[in-house]
């Protein structure tokens, strides 16, 4: 369960991750 939650929580980190570097590049295209 440690193992999975772990896992869990890294995947969600990476995809915090990916949608704030998403964001930057869509805010500067707008900008």
């Amino acid at each position: 369960m440690g193992y999975y939650g772990g896992n869990y929580g890294g995947s969600t980190f990476v995809l915090i991750v990916v949608l704030f570097i998403l964001l930057i590049i869509v805010g500067a295209a707008f900008l």
